[in-house]
């Protein structure tokens, strides 16, 4: 099975009529792991009455974004007592193939019971990973199912906060998870083949002895599966694999902090404490990296963000900058042109969108996106809701920033380190609070979501005649 870097360049050559670029969004963060894509011919505002709905369509209930490869949208959704990974036409939404097994997964904070994972496609099969550990690899053609793992029955696995989270990456034949298992399985890699376990690291042997950083006395880690600051391993952030310094890492943020391993063997090279202090908070913010830095953020309990650099020899870090200027809960920044473009705020009432330089952390500019006085039950069905983003989610694409706010607002964005400039928002009609799942761009068509509806939206500069359905 070859990498989904390989496919993505492959997709990338594709020209349309419009003479640019289409790319597809083959998994979690699009092509290039990053939520960028490099497609073009792309809408550049956004009209007060906003674009052409292609298609929608009633779904499950789940946060996890669908994925596009060529002409197949695959979305992983919950349905009563199953999760249900199933196959539609890109174009038109079309239903085809389906396969569910049971699930039992009650969120223990009351949030949906529907996965958070979303979908990985390779040229021949998909991925997926559901809210109670089940790793699923399936035949692309038909739903076929090629294996499957219970991992949270072969692991020692501690019920985690919102159940699984962390979306599988693929490279070379491995597939790597932030399992959360004890005491040294907080990171797995399994064979993207058979399913066979291929290492297993991340716990006791690579914390104990490792500076608490940011806790009282930042005193040194000793490892007590018992102790809330041990027992869960989990987050939900997905790896991130990058070369830094001639060496390949793959960068794992679980919820005691930062571990970079050897993606083929599972080797430790170093672990960086990030966490906050109370037991009730998670790391979910996927890592930003560029050249041999790397950013982490949290939004509980002012934790905030900080920026670390690789030493020459992979096998350690030091801070460049910390501090509040960004506390991300879940949705990752944008990089472009030296500025980190965000969602910054643990809840609605406190949510920023700011700007804050890469290499030293300087806010640049900083628009608050809160809800005064306006709670969830103020965004059900018939009533409008504020023209605010809250805490939402970004990507990148043809010189251009897309938002969506947590309560199916639209907006297009310039990226100006000067002040936020918006080419028009429009409230994308069906959509409701919570629209968790970030946009998901392939073939010019932008697919958006909440906990019970997937639009399409006609995305190219020039609108296809295709009607709304």
């Amino acid at each position: 099975m070859n990498s989904p870097q390989l496919f993505s360049l492959a997709l990338l050559a594709t020209l349309s009529p419009l003479k640019g670029v289409a790319a597809d969004w083959p998994e979690f963060l699009g092509p290039n792991r990053n939520n960028t894509s490099p497609e073009t011919g792309l809408r550049q505002s956004l009209p007060d009455d906003g674009v052409p709905i292609l298609w929608q369509r009633e779904v499950g209930t789940g946060y996890s974004a669908p994925s596009i490869q060529g002409t197949q949208l695959i979305l992983h959704h919950r349905l009563g007592n199953e999760e249900i990974v199933e196959s539609f036409d890109a174009a038109t939404g079309k239903p085809g193939w389906k396969t569910a097994y049971p699930s039992n997964f009650v969120d223990p904070f009351g949030y949906n019971n529907g996965p958070r994972c979303s979908p990985l496609l390779t040229e021949k099969t998909c991925i997926t990973f559901g809210a109670e550990g089940v790793l699923l690899c399936l035949n692309r053609t038909d739903g076929a199912v090629l294996w499957r793992r219970d991992l949270s029955r072969d692991f020692d696995v501690p019920e985690a906060f919102f159940g699984v989270g962390s979306s599988p990456v693929l490279e070379d034949g491995r597939l790597i998870v932030i399992l959360g298992g004890q005491p040294n399985s907080g990171v797995i890699a399994v064979d993207a083949t058979t399913g066979k376990t291929l290492w297993a690291n991340g716990g006791e042997k690579t914390w104990t002895g490792v500076p608490m950083t940011g806790w009282p006395g930042e005193r040194l880690v000793t490892w007590n599966p018992a102790d809330p600051a041990f027992q869960k391993q989990a987050s939900y952030c997905t790896p991130v694999l990058a070369t830094i310094h001639g060496k390949r890492h793959a960068l794992c943020v679980t919820r005691q902090g930062l571990l970079s391993l050897d993606p083929a063997t599972g080797e430790c090279n170093f672990a960086y404490w990030f966490r906050a202090r109370q037991d009730s908070s998670v790391n979910a913010m996927t890592p930003v990296v560029q050249d041999d830095c790397v950013l982490l953020s949290s939004a509980y309990f002012k934790n905030g963000s900080i920026l670390l650099r690789v030493k020459p020899d992979g096998r350690g870090v030091e801070p460049i900058w910390n501090g509040l200027q960004l506390e991300m809960h879940w949705s990752r920044p944008v990089l472009w042109d030296g500025y980190l473009f965000a969602f910054s705020g643990r809840n609605e009432p406190d949510a920023r969108f700011r700007c804050v330089q890469w290499e030293d952390g300087k806010l640049q500019w900083d628009r608050y996106e809160g809800w005064p006085n306006a709670g969830h039950a103020k965004l059900r069905a018939g009533e409008k809701p504020p023209e605010v983003y809250g805490r939402g989610s970004l990507i990148f694409a043809d010189g251009r920033l897309v938002a969506l706010g947590e309560s199916g607002q639209l907006g297009i964005l310039e990226p100006s380190s000067k002040k936020l400039i918006e080419a028009g928002h429009w409230q994308v009609p069906g959509l409701q609070y919570p629209c968790w799942a970030g946009p998901v761009l392939a073939n010019r068509r932008l697919y958006l979501r909440d906990e019970q509806r997937l639009i399409c939206l006609d995305w190219a500069a020039t609108p296809s005649k295709q009607g709304a359905q």
